[in-house]
Parts: structure tokens; sequence; C-alpha cells
């Protein structure tokens, strides 16, 4: 199996850390935009697309800043890919951003980053951020 590359994307949102944060960071949030629905359990968030499930394991998180998960198929391989939804504002114009991380195989980069921007498009719908 080749490496996976890791890549990074920016979003800019007009909606403030705390709400943003309520969105990338609940299964009710998720389920509005990053998947059709989302359960969690403990440490593990189960998301369901059209009758596909995939469950990741919570890595790490920070109120109100990011949320970082790994796919349990990856984690059972030991392989250490994760994404991370990560929230920046900037100290002098506090405009927001959803910075988000993400491995694909070379050949899937930029379908990955499409599907994110798709995704992510949803989600500043929902914020009335586009």
């Amino acid at each position: 199996m080749s490496d996976k590359i890791k890549y990074e994307l920016e979003f800019p949102i007009q909606a403030s850390p705390s709400l943003l944060y309520q969105y990338i960071s609940t299964p009710s949030g998720l389920s509005e935009w990053f998947a059709d629905n989302v359960n969690s359990r403990g440490e593990l968030f189960t998301f369901i697309w059209e009758g596909s499930e995939e469950e990741a394991k919570l890595l790490s998180k920070k109120a109100d800043d990011r949320i970082k998960l790994r796919w349990t198929a990856d984690d059972e391989e030991g392989l250490n890919y994760y994404f991370e939804m990560k929230i920046q504002v900037d100290e002098i114009t506090k405009d927001v951003s959803l910075m988000i991380t993400d491995f694909a195989e070379e050949d899937e980069v930029d379908e990955g980053k499409m599907l994110w921007e798709n995704t992510v498009s949803d989600l500043k719908q929902i914020l009335g951020s586009s």
C-alpha cells in the first residue's frame, strides 16, 4: 500500500468559533452537513452515508478550537492517518476560518479536496455564511 499524502485546506467562514465548533464536534452538528447521520458512543463516532457506515475514533478535541479523528479501519491497520477540523481566528481581523487536514492516496488528493469543498459549502449554507 502506498503512503497517503497529507493536504490542508482553508475555508473562511462567517460564524462565531463557538457556533462553528458545535457543527464540527457534535453528532447533531455533523449530521447537518458532513454525513446523513452521525452517532457517537464515547470516543467512537459512526458516520452514515446513504446506507454505508464508517467509524472514526476521537483522537483529540479542544473546545471552540479543533476536533481530530481517525477512521477505525486505519487505526486497526496501525496507520497514523487522521482528519482534523480546526477553527482559526485571525488575531487582528477576527476573521474565522475552518482549517481541514486530511490524507489521501496521491491519485485521490484532488477528489478528496473536492469532497471537502462540497461538504464545507453545505456547512456554510447552514450557517448562512456562503
